[in-house]
Formats: structure tokens, C-alpha cells, sequence
């Protein structure tokens, strides 16, 4: 009996460890950089002529509600196919059920003067996508970001607020944050919206399915682009919309 016991154990053993393999939580991802330089980031001529090549400003990425970093993939591949270095690009990740104004905005903050701090650069751009406009713009008009953000861009964010957030306003901050009256969006809209030096722009789609009435994006002031017939998500990935955001970033 003790022989066949001894025969088992490394069979039993072998089982225990591939299924705690298996229940082990998945690593963290990584906010940003995005990904090695591609070859495309040094202007042609600029290593013949000697020329200090001026670098562009870094650009933080605010995802949505129940999104992660990873949304960013096709954007930041559009930036750095156009000459961005992949270490001038960098996605925030953040809880999208937190409070906007009284978490989010702060930790914004740090993550913005961390960057500042890592790439030497005087002020980034923000792109955000839906909810993340609420954090981002908060951050600017209330937080000290108008003297650390050349350029906002907001895709399909609720900016006047969205309906759609009250069917999960009850346990959600995020949510509540969203909804028309809110007092987020209350307190955004008040005086001047679009305040300088900030330069602003906001991309909307009359199809979008998540923000109703699908005009909330637009912010006077800004300059506000209608694109193509598109889905919420969809103004990640639409080529159209990445050359906007990319003329947007360069002007």
C-alpha cells in the first residue's frame, strides 16, 4: 500500500501544480510606453543634415467605462506609423466606477506629471474616449491641467451627459457621473466650457449607440467633428477618425 502511495504522489503533485497554474491571476498590464519606436519615427534626412528633430509632445490616452489600455492598439499604431516614437505615447489605466471629480482628476494629475517627468516634455495631449472625457477635462479645467495640456480630444465622450448611464447610475460613480444634470457635468459646462489655452476637439457620430442624445459630445469652443456612420466603439479604430485626431494633435 505504502509502495503504491509512493507510486501516486508525483502524479498527484503534477495535477495540484497545473491547476494552480491555471487559477493564478493574470500579471497586470502595463499603462504605457506603447511598444518599441518603429523606424518611421526618424523624419527621412534628419541623421544627414545634422538637425535636432523636434519631438512631439507626449500624448496620454484616457479609455472608457469597463476598458482597459489595450482599446488604444490601433490609435497608437496610427500615431507612430505617422512619426510618433512609441516612448512619447501613453495610456492611463484607471477604475471607471470611481468618483471623477473627487478621485480620478487627482490621479489623472499624477500620472500626467509622471510623464512629464519621464519624457522631459513641458505638456502632453490628452485623447480620451467616453467616459474618460470626464476625468481628463476635469483635470484641466479644475485640476491644473490647463498648464500642462497643449491638446484635448475627446471621441464620443458625454459631455453633456448621456441617458444610456442611468440604466447603471444605482451602483456605479462612474455612471452617475455620466448622466444629464450630473453634478460633474454641471460644473464642466458652467462659465466657459472650452477655457485657453487648451486647444479642444470633439469627434461624434450620429450613430453613436451609448450617447443619447449623440450631440452631448459637441462643446462650444471646441472644434467639433461629425464622422462617418459609427458605432460607440468603432471611433477607435475608423481610419477617418485617426487622421482627425491626428490633424487635431498637430495643430
Amino acid at each position: 500500500m505504502r509502495r503504491a502511495f509512493a507510486f501516486l504522489l508525483p502524479a498527484v503533485l503534477s495535477v495540484v501544480l497545473s491547476l494552480a497554474a491555471v487559477l493564478a491571476p493574470a500579471p497586470a498590464a502595463t499603462a504605457a510606453p506603447a511598444g518599441p519606436a518603429p523606424a518611421a519615427a526618424t523624419p527621412a534626412g534628419a541623421a544627414a543634415t545634422g538637425r535636432a528633430v523636434a519631438l512631439p509632445d507626449p500624448v496620454v490616452f484616457v479609455h472608457g467605462r469597463n476598458a482597459g489600455p489595450g482599446v488604444w492598439g490601433s490609435m497608437t499604431a496610427s500615431l507612430r506609423a505617422a512619426g510618433y516614437p512609441a516612448d512619447r505615447l501613453f495610456a492611463w489605466s484607471y477604475d471607471t466606477t470611481r468618483s471623477t471629480n473627487e478621485v480620478l482628476a487627482a490621479q489623472l494629475a499624477a500620472y500626467v506629471d509622471d510623464v512629464l517627468r519621464r519624457t522631459g516634455a513641458a505638456k502632453v495631449d490628452i485623447v480620451a474616449h467616453s467616459l474618460g472625457s470626464l476625468p481628463s477635462r476635469w483635470y484641466v479645467r479644475f485640476g491644473g491641467g490647463a498648464a500642462k495640456v497643449g491638446h484635448w480630444v475627446s471621441l464620443a465622450g458625454p459631455n453633456h451627459g448621456t441617458t444610456v448611464a442611468w440604466l447603471c447610475a444605482l451602483w456605479d460613480q462612474g455612471c452617475r457621473d455620466m448622466t444629464p444634470g450630473s453634478y460633474v457635468v454641471t460644473r464642466l459646462n458652467e462659465g466657459t466650457p472650452t477655457p485657453a489655452p487648451v486647444r479642444y476637439t470633439t469627434l461624434w457620430s450620429a450613430c453613436d449607440e451609448q450617447i443619447a442624445p449623440t450631440s452631448s459630445t459637441r462643446l462650444d469652443g471646441a472644434v467639433n467633428v461629425r464622422t462617418a456612420c459609427l458605432k460607440h466603439n468603432d471611433l477607435l479604430t475608423d481610419p477617418a477618425v485617426q487622421a482627425r485626431v491626428r490633424e487635431a494633435l498637430a495643430g
